[in-house]
């Protein structure tokens, strides 16, 4: 119930970078509240590099490198057979881990091959030039993100132009998403002098800041993204372009913005419940079952369910910014889910149905409970 499972399938060649990713979260309500964490994991398509033999080397290095350190694949092994880890184990473990997933400077590749992999797409040298994954940012939720993007500046932080996702509303949602913007890190290649100082750099490591609003339905997304679409549709330079907030906000004054017409219009997810004095008004007059009927009698009440998901124009939007997305990559290739999770080795959840099955059980256990007062 507690575990971090694979939720959603995000292609964000759609915008220009030539990976697809899942987040793996809590699936559950009561798991959720406890841990509300998610871990934005992305895979490389390879497919997607147009030079062969620049492919061909990429999948080459890629082949070499082993991520994790002998000592966490023998503790792997070691809590397979045991069936878990004492405790100074457990501890080892959790130490070799993190050299899988802390940033190293040394490339695994000359200059040359660094650049030439950059040209193809920043995040490919990310990824294919190192020793493995790294964590590129965390990433701290805001309530009020437009005072955030505003405030970074004033404090010296060299933010990203615009805030990725919808415009600002008075009922936010799904997911609003800034940052601020990585530092060139030193890098030293393999065919640097042993004697000499290498001045190779790369960017990688930022900082993201999000807010979250209520989770769409289909019907929701569909009109999110048809009005996303016509804002970005307009050039080629999408959330780049100098009007693109004003844009964003005109276009979507077709959104309804607010929570009950949003509800009824069928347009976004509630978690029902009943209200503090539902209980004595049933008692004394029991209700029926028409819900719209005791939400206008204050017996029951619609919340918001939080988005926990992303977005995989706003996800590649970051990116852009902070890996060096100058250039604006065009790739024709369709989004591969079968390809995705058979490397995966797993099938990732369906978000929109894990919300749906959160507001429907929400309404079948208060109808439950209506009907236990009526009887």
């Amino acid at each position: 119930v507690m575990g971090m499972e694979p939720v959603g399938y995000y292609d964000l060649s759609v915008a220009g970078v030539p990976v697809h990713s899942t987040a793996f979260r809590p699936v559950h309500d009561e798991a959720l509240l406890a841990n509300p964490f998610r871990v934005f994991t992305s895979l490389l398509r390879l497919e997607l590099i147009a030079d062969e033999a620049l492919r061909a080397q990429a999948a080459e290095i890629l082949e070499r490198r082993r991520i994790f350190t002998p000592r966490a694949l023998e503790l792997i092994a070691q809590a397979e057979r045991d069936g878990g880890l004492d405790s100074s184990d457990a501890d080892a473990f959790v130490q070799q881990a993190l050299e899988t997933f802390r940033w190293h400077s040394d490339a695994t590749v000359d200059a040359a091959t660094y650049k030439a992999l950059q040209k193809a797409h920043r995040l490919v040298a990310d990824v294919v030039c190192f020793k493995g994954p790294h964590i590129n940012h965390l990433t701290p939720r805001t309530l009020d993100i437009d005072m955030a993007q505003a405030d970074m500046p004033a404090r010296g932080m060299d933010a990203k132009d615009v805030v990725e996702g919808p415009p600002q509303r008075a009922c936010p949602i799904l997911l609003r998403q800034t940052s601020f913007k990585a530092l060139k890190e030193a890098v030293r290649f393999t065919d640097a002098d042993a004697n000499a100082d290498s001045s190779g750099a790369h960017t990688a490591r930022f900082g993201e800041i999000e807010q979250r609003g209520v989770a769409l339905t289909r019907k929701g997304r569909a009109l999110y993204d048809e009005l996303l679409g016509l804002v970005r549709g307009i050039d080629s330079a999408g959330s780049a372009a100098p009007d693109y907030a004003h844009r964003l906000q005109q276009v979507f004054t077709q959104f309804p913005d607010t929570h009950e017409q949003l509800r009824r219009q069928g347009l976004a997810f509630y978690r029902y419940r009943l209200t503090e004095q539902a209980q004595a008004s049933l008692a004394q007059s029991p209700a029926g079952a028409d819900l719209e009927a005791l939400i206008d009698r204050g017996l029951v009440q619609a919340e918001p369910i939080t988005y926990e998901d992303f977005l995989p124009v706003s996800a590649a939007g970051i990116f852009q910014s902070n890996l060096g997305g100058e250039e604006q990559k065009q790739y024709q290739a369709h989004a591969a889910q079968q390809v995705f999770e058979s490397a995966l080795g797993a099938r990732v959840h369906d978000e929109i149905a894990l919300y749906e099955a959160s507001e429907q059980q929400s309404r079948a256990q208060v109808l439950a409970m209506l009907s236990g007062a009526a009887a």
